[in-house]
C-alpha cells in the first residue's frame, strides 16, 4: 500500500470539491489508468462494487457511462460528456448520477495530472456542482470511501504497469 493518502477538500458554503492524490508512477501511466476502460474497470469505486464500463469515448466531445454493481446484483450508473482531452495533462468532463428522480444534477470535473520528480504524479480533480445541495449530497453519498478505496486499488495496478 502507498504511503500517500487521498485528500478530499470540501469547504463549507462552496459548490466544489477538490480531490488530490500523489502516485508513485509516471504521469503517462496514471493518465492511462484514468482513460482506458479496461484499467478503469479494475480500480474505480469502492472495492465491494464491480465496475462495468459500458461506454468510454475518451476524446474531446466524447462521452462515457459507467455502471456499478453491488454483490446483491443491484446496479446504478453514472454518465457524462467529455469536453476536452489533452493527454497526459488533463481531462475535462461532466458527471451525472442516473439514480436521482430529477435529471440535471450535473457537475463539471477538471482532472489535471502533474508530473513530479522521481517519476511520481499528482492528480487534482476539481468538481464544480450546480448547487451547494448537490455538492453536499455527493459528500453524503459515501463518495469519500469509494475514492479512497479506488485510489488504493489504483496504486496496486500502477505497480504492475511499470
Amino acid at each position: 500500500m502507498s504511503s500517500y493518502k487521498t485528500q478530499i477538500i470540501a469547504e463549507p458554503g462552496k459548490q466544489e470539491i477538490f480531490i488530490i492524490r500523489e502516485f508513485d508512477a509516471p504521469r503517462e501511466l496514471v493518465y492511462r489508468a484514468f482513460s482506458e476502460a479496461e484499467l478503469i474497470a479494475n480500480w474505480m469505486g469502492p472495492k465491494d462494487l464491480k465496475t462495468k464500463i459500458e461506454k468510454l469515448d475518451n476524446r474531446s466531445h466524447g462521452s462515457w457511462r459507467f455502471i456499478h454493481t453491488r454483490r446483491d446484483g443491484f446496479e446504478f450508473a453514472f454518465n457524462g460528456t467529455i469536453h476536452e482531452v489533452c493527454a497526459p495533462e488533463r481531462i475535462i468532463r461532466t458527471f451525472e448520477f442516473e439514480g436521482l428522480p430529477e435529471k440535471g444534477h450535473v457537475s463539471l470535473e477538471f482532472l489535471t495530472l502533474e508530473a513530479l520528480p522521481d517519476n511520481r504524479t499528482k492528480i487534482t480533480i476539481h468538481a464544480i456542482f450546480k448547487t451547494l445541495m448537490d455538492r453536499d449530497g455527493m459528500i453524503q453519498s459515501d463518495m469519500e470511501r469509494g475514492v479512497q478505496e479506488g485510489h488504493e486499488r489504483l496504486d496496486e495496478i500502477l505497480k504492475t504497469l511499470k
